[in-house]
């Protein structure tokens, strides 16, 4: 799978995300380790979610995970905390707002 591919996979998944009722600012930069690897970031920001494939420099957090473990995620199927404690899921910046962002999944 190219990066490409698994961007556009997680970018479907993301656009049925809700941020309607958020009025804050939150950034993350997300590197997919393994297959379909790359760089993009989820801003949320005037209750609307954009999400683009690059750098993002003016981050809350960055993270580092496998695409199958980030899909698995996103769909409610893996545990963030297990993923951090096993070393699956990295964190760069604040932890405690890389918590917020499973508040965005789609439900």
């Amino acid at each position: 799978m190219t990066f490409e591919q698994a961007f556009a996979n997680i970018k479907e998944l993301f656009s049925k995300a809700d941020a309607s009722y958020y009025d804050g600012r939150l950034a993350y930069q997300f590197n997919i380790k393994g297959e379909g690897e790359g760089t993009f970031y989820v801003e949320i920001k005037d209750r609307k979610i954009s999400i683009e494939p690059y750098d993002y420099n003016d981050r809350d957090a960055e993270l580092t995970i496998s695409y199958n473990d980030l899909i698995a995620l996103i769909k409610g199927e893996a545990d963030s905390v297990k993923l951090f404690l096993t070393g699956k899921l990295k964190i760069n910046g604040s932890i405690e707002k890389a918590k917020m962002i499973k508040d965005f999944y789609p439900k």
